[in-house]
This record gives structure tokens, C-alpha cells and sequence, in this order.
């Protein structure tokens, strides 16, 4: 089974749009959605049955045993994250500022105060028309993303080594801070899609260094090529000095806008101009990966 990562150095290049395509182009695969920042690949793939829900527990926050609190406000003094106000006649820890430092928790005289496992989000297993789909959410002002990704991986994992699947299709997450390297981490391939602009240039360039050094082999997707034909053939030529593998360029697509209203992957739409480009993609990944 194959683990195949779709990436971009930033946000908005049609890194989904790729990862929903080529789940409908692999003949066997499980798709996973690893941008748990902002889960999208199941708005195209359109689930139609939630499976299971897991829920994920990541880092401490605090919490106050109000039985034993004096109304001290040692507590709020020492708090450097300004996690706990005085509301009501009673100390409230807000649960989005606390950063489960345990300050608190040494500092309180009464030992009212205690770290607690934080529920910091929720992944599901849900069936989808291509087969499992295997997404989450991280709930907001959460910093773990990193350790959800992870968990939706394993899912995925064990899910295709189940229902014994060829591929799993990992939507990653954009940049590449602690969610992207999760997303990455022991792939067999990584794909990242990049745009004909100076700073989609520079994060492309930014990816590329972060993938050398986690070992993982990549190749690079130019996504709307024809908007800067000049910016484009920088992008074509840097690939060509640094000896990476230009899987290919896809044209500026109209009907990838009538695509997402409607729901569903480009590659659907038999009169795309840029569904013909990714099939193309397509054929070279398999390629390398299964020798077709």
C-alpha cells in the first residue's frame, strides 16, 4: 500500500482539487484529509454515511476545584497567557488562552488548581461514492494539529490495511510547520503544487528544502501555468537545476469554479480543459510508484 501526499508551500494553490481528482483516478484507494485547520476534501467527495467518530485529546488545559478555591488570586497574578479572569465572584479559566503551562497549578497555596486532558478536536470515518474517507476538525484555538494529523494517518493506515487498498491519498496541510510534516512524515511520495507567483516561488522553494530534509521524494505540480507564462519558466528551470521531477503543469480552468460550486472533483467534467493535464499527472505518478 502506497501513501501519497498532496502539499503546497501556502494556502490556495488547488492542493484539494488535485487530492480529490486523483482519488477518483486511483482505482482502490482511501482518502485522507490532513488540513485539519481547514478540512475540505470531503466538501468534493461528498460523503454519504459517517461511519464512526473518534474524538482526539491533545495537551492539558486547567481546571479549578472551586471546593477547595479561596478566591486567592495568586493564580491570576502569575498567569503570563492572562487565562484567568475573575467573573462572578469566582476565578474562570478561559479554556482558548490557557496554554497548560501548569503555573497555576504550582503557584495555588489551596492546590485547587489541576491539569485536565483537553479535548481539542474530533476525526471521522465516513463512506463516500470512491470509497472511505478518513477527515477531522481541530476545535478553534487549538495548537495540537500536528498530533490530530497524525492520528487521522494511522486511521487511514489501518483502515486500507483492512479493506486491503492500494493507495491512500493524503490531502496534507499547507506550509510547513508542524501539520505539513505530519502530513509527509514516511510517505512513499510527496506532490507539491505550487503557482506561477513570486511568493508561491519562494514557498515552493521553502517545501522543497523541508521534504530533502525528511528523506521523502517528491515531485512538483505548476498549477494555472498560463497566468504568468515568465514566473512559470523560472519555476520550470529552478526545478530543472535543483534535478526534481516536473510531474507536470495544469492551465488556468474555468470550470473549476462550476466544479466546486457544484461539489465535485474537475476531473469529472469530461469538457475541462485542466482534467486532461491532471490525468497526465496521474499516469506519471503511477509510474514511478507502481511501474504502469
Amino acid at each position: 500500500m502506497k501513501q501519497i501526499a498532496i502539499i503546497s508551500g501556502k494556502g490556495g494553490t488547488g492542493k484539494t482539487t488535485l487530492s480529490a481528482s486523483l482519488s477518483y483516478l486511483f482505482q482502490n484507494p482511501v482518502m485522507s484529509d490532513c488540513d485539519v485547520d481547514a478540512s475540505n476534501l470531503h466538501l468534493l467527495l461528498s460523503p454519504v454515511e459517517l461511519k464512526q467518530s473518534y474524538e482526539y485529546y491533545g495537551g492539558k488545559k486547567a481546571e479549578i476545584d472551586y471546593e477547595k478555591c479561596t478566591n486567592c488570586g495568586i493564580c491570576k497574578d502569575k498567569c503570563r497567557f492572562e487565562a484567568i479572569d475573575f467573573q462572578q465572584d469566582k476565578y474562570v479559566i478561559n479554556e482558548y488562552a490557557c496554554e497548560g503551562c501548569k503555573l497555576c497549578v504550582l503557584t495555588c497555596p489551596e492546590k485547587a488548581i489541576k491539569l485536565v486532558e483537553n479535548l481539542a478536536g474530533y476525526y471521522y470515518e465516513s463512506k463516500s461514492p470512491k470509497g472511505v474517507l478518513v477527515h477531522g476538525d481541530l476545535n478553534p484555538g487549538e495548537e495540537t494539529s500536528g498530533g490530530l494529523v497524525a492520528e487521522i494517518r494511522k486511521k487511514s493506515f489501518s483502515v486500507g490495511e483492512n479493506l486491503k487498498k492500494d493507495v491512500i491519498i493524503i490531502d496534507g496541510a499547507p506550509g510547513i510547520g508542524c501539520p505539513a510534516t505530519s502530513s509527509v512524515a514516511g510517505v512513499n511520495y510527496a506532490i507539491i503544487v505550487t503557482e506561477p507567483t513570486l511568493s508561491g516561488f519562494h514557498d515552493l522553494q521553502r517545501a522543497v528544502e523541508t521534504l530533502k530534509k525528511m528523506r521523502v521524494k517528491f515531485g512538483v505540480v505548476i498549477n494555472k501555468f498560463d497566468l504568468n507564462e515568465s514566473v512559470s519558466s523560472s519555476l520550470e528551470e529552478w526545478c530543472f537545476s535543483e534535478n526534481i521531477d516536473l510531474l507536470g503543469k495544469i492551465p488556468f480552468d474555468e470550470m473549476v469554479n462550476l466544479a466546486t460550486r457544484e461539489a465535485k472533483p474537475i476531473i469529472l467534467y469530461e469538457d475541462s480543459i485542466s482534467s486532461k493535464y491532471i490525468k497526465s499527472i496521474y499516469q506519471k505518478i503511477s509510474q514511478i510508484l507502481f511501474n504502469k
